[in-house]
């Protein structure tokens, strides 16, 4: 399995989301404590909104913790909006395609999970995606179908649907394969304004997420912490484990939950699957 986490508030060096908190995504790719598998170094990858139309991505098929480019990188890139990913293979090739987050057009996705029977069920759940976007699959991944899946039911017009549109394809493809327990995942995708946060497993046992508190909140509580003075109001945190041990700063996202993360006003709803018609 994988880990990740997603950012948006106040532009921020990637340094400081990324290496400076104590349990950081780079302690984690060594070190989950939460996570199927203790150790991420399948490759990692990077996503930011910039200057540019579209968001930029970073990936390498090296351990995050051992690539000396990244830290170059983390250390002068500052983003409002940033998505970091640590994989572990659950049996696609360890190829620069297959690491997160994946894009299309303005769009990030990163997912930590498994489409169990993928090898049995991938040819049905490829040409399930709008031929439109087919050409642009690049990978081999589950991960990355789900993505072109959910592109597929109208990710980019209503994310909470076409997920769930997405979602339930995969269940009904899966169970025609005799697969129990098909889907297993949390995922984030973000159009660069708001940020969208899926936790669902069929058997109801899903990895690990978590969403931070809000920073008057924590400010109110913890006043002895200087790094929650230099946030702005609007900071949020999705992460699969807590960054650092402080009381009263993280929540779990609920089973079988989706929800929005944007300024001024987030949502957190109810996440069923819709299977296809």
């Amino acid at each position: 399995m994988c880990r990740w986490m997603a950012y948006s508030g106040e532009p921020i060096l990637a340094e400081d989301l990324l290496f400076r908190p104590e349990h950081s995504l780079i302690d984690q790719s060594l070190h989950s404590r939460l996570g199927a598998t203790t150790t991420n170094g399948d490759g990692f990858g990077i996503g930011w909104y910039g200057e540019g139309a579209e968001p930029a991505v970073f990936k390498s098929i090296e351990p995050a913790w051992n690539d000396s480019n990244l830290r170059e990188i983390a250390g002068q890139l500052r983003t409002p909006l940033f998505f970091a990913h640590v994989r572990a293979s659950t049996g696609t090739a360890v190829q620069r395609s297959n690491c997160h987050p994946f894009r299309h057009g303005r769009w990030l996705w990163m997912h930590n999970g498994a489409l169990r029977g993928f090898h049995e069920t991938r040819r049905d759940l490829v040409t399930a995606i709008d031929p439109a976007l087919f050409p642009d699959l690049e990978g081999s991944t589950d991960s990355e179908t789900l993505f072109f899946l959910a592109l597929t039911f109208g990710l980019t017009e209503d994310p909470f649907d076409a997920v769930a549109r997405a979602v339930g394809l995969v269940e009904d493809v899966g169970r025609a394969h005799g697969v129990d327990h098909p889907v297993q995942m949390t995922v984030a995708t973000t159009d660069g304004e708001s940020t969208w946060i899926f936790r669902y497993s069929t058997e109801g046992q899903s990895r690990s997420l978590f969403f931070s508190t809000e920073i008057s909140r924590l400010r109110e509580l913890h006043p002895e912490v200087p790094v929650l003075h230099q946030l702005g109001g609007e900071t949020r945190f999705v992460v699969s484990e807590p960054l650092r041990e402080l009381p009263g700063a993280w929540n779990e996202v609920m089973e079988s939950s989706a929800g929005v993360v944007r300024p001024g006003r987030d949502e957190l709803r109810a996440f069923r699957p819709i299977p296809p018609t």
